[in-house]
This record gives structure tokens, C-alpha cells and sequence, in this order.
């Protein structure tokens, strides 16, 4: 399932050169992820709660190809790409007006509250990639 996002920068967003500042791309690809998970029906602060589980950002690889700019109009896609009991793998794109701005490898994993590694319940994994299973 891929999942469209959009998002507009924001003065706040830019940089004394008045492009996006690169950090910023990292909170935008997270909002993303955020509202793509919430469109899939999973309740994260219930997750917590019921099933003592977060999400976690294991591993990231960016690729930073041409500059947003003040006011632009931006689309952030996510598409899974893979998943196994631990670990999911999503692909996320920042594009403007089907230019590909920002690309990133995101890997997602589970945790306790205490911080230790948890694996997947299925019925989640299968919401989040339902293609791959």
C-alpha cells in the first residue's frame, strides 16, 4: 500500500539559504510515516498501552537529491518494501510536483518500554505490509 502525504514548507523549515534545512526532511518522512500508520487503523498510543510496544526507527539511509525551497508544495510518498518478524522496511520519497527531491530507506522495529527489542504481532506486520505476506 503506498501512502501520499503532503506538506508545505514552512519559513521555519529553511535555512539561511532559504532551502530546507536537511534535518528537517527526516521530521517531514516521520509525520508521514505517523499518518500512513495511523491510515492503516493502528492506534500507537494503544499499542502502547495494551501491548506495552513502539515503533523505532532502527536504521535510516538518506539520499539528499535537489532542494525544497520556501513555500514549495511537497508529497511525501512511504511504500513498504519488505518485513520480517523483527523489522520492517519501508521506502519514503519526497517529491514536488513528481520531482523526487529525497529519498530514504527506513528501517522500523519494535520496543518495549523498557527499550529492548520486541518482535512484530503479527496482525500488526500484516497491517503494515499486507502485500509481502
Amino acid at each position: 500500500m503506498i501512502h501520499s502525504f503532503p506538506i508545505r514548507v514552512y519559513y521555519e523549515d529553511t535555512d539561511l539559504a532559504g532551502i530546507v534545512y536537511y534535518a528537517n526532511y527526516l521530521r517531514f518522512i516521520e509525520r508521514a510515516r505517523t499518518e500512513w500508520v495511523r491510515s492503516l487503523g493502528i492506534d500507537q498510543g494503544r499499542l502502547k498501552r495494551e501491548a506495552g510496544i513502539v515503533f523505532a526507527v532502527r536504521r535510516l539511509e538518506a539520499d539528499y537529491l535537489k532542494p525544497a525551497k520556501f513555500d514549495d508544495e511537497l508529497v511525501v510518498i512511504t511504500r513498504p518494501a519488505a518485513a520480517t518478524g523483527a523489522r520492517v522496511h519501508l521506502e519514503q520519497e519526497v517529491c514536488r510536483a513528481g520531482d523526487k527531491l529525497f529519498l530514504a530507506q527506513v528501517t522500523l522495529v519494535c520496543l518495549t518500554e523498557a527499550g529492548t527489542p520486541a518482535r512484530f504481532p503479527a496482525e500488526i506486520r500484516q497491517l503494515l505490509v499486507p502485500q509481502l505476506h
